[in-house]
């Protein structure tokens, strides 16, 4: 990497990790960004080690490495490595400028916790949405299901006590009653108004019967 030290929040942003759910970033990564050796990074935290609790920097286990490497190329290197790397949350970020004292760490430092800022802005902004969003597809569910009830209890009652009748009108207008209209408003009865086609049809039917 070049002396530049301008980084964009994309960049930044795309190095960052969620791990044992805290967002981190890779020692590597930073060590690129800090535009020093991995080694040495991590030589100067072991010196300051009592600057650097588990709640600011911890190593990787294995697992955690292999899910690494399996969603970053960059990381392949790693796949051959005997010494997992170390994840530094945004307070071990902070406390890295202290340790390397150089300015390109003062001024990446402060552009990687702006970005830790804006990112954990946006993930706060977004919760709101999703917790909305898992009110209403928990209404819609309980609304289907309240549906699927309807719909089964229709099922299982036997309509044995009515039959279809049709009242026609001059031989233009037909309507289906679907039971008799002394029964009209009881939660079983349907009337519909049925098309001339329909109405032809039935004439057909009711002339061969006759």
């Amino acid at each position: 990497m070049s002396k530049e030290v301008s980084l964009s929040h994309q960049y930044i942003e795309s190095r960052i990790f969620n791990i044992r759910n805290a967002q981190v970033m890779i020692d590597r990564d930073l060590a690129e960004m800090y535009q020093v050796e991995v080694k040495r990074l991590n030589e100067q935290v072991k010196r300051n080690n009592e600057r650097f609790p588990s709640s600011f920097r911890f190593q990787l286990n294995e697992t955690e490495k292999k899910e690494l490497v399996a969603n970053c190329d960059r990381f392949d290197s790693l796949k051959h490595s005997s010494v997992n790397p170390y994840a530094f949350t945004e307070q071990g970020v902070a406390m890295l400028s202290s340790v390397l004292r150089s300015d390109i760490a003062i001024k990446v430092s402060i552009q990687i916790i702006n970005a830790f800022v804006r990112m954990r802005k946006i993930i706060n902004e977004n919760l709101g949405l999703l917790q909305r969003m898992e009110g209403v597809e928990k209404k819609q569910i309980e609304t289907d299901q309240k549906f699927e009830r309807i719909f089964k209890a229709l099922e299982s009652k036997a309509f044995n006590k009515s039959h279809d009748r049709f009242l026609i009108i001059d031989e233009s207008e037909v309507y289906h009653l679907g039971a008799s209209l002394k029964d009209l408003g009881k939660k079983w009865f349907a009337f519909s108004k049925l098309d001339i086609n329909s109405v032809e049809n039935i004439l057909k039917a009711i002339e061969k019967k006759v």
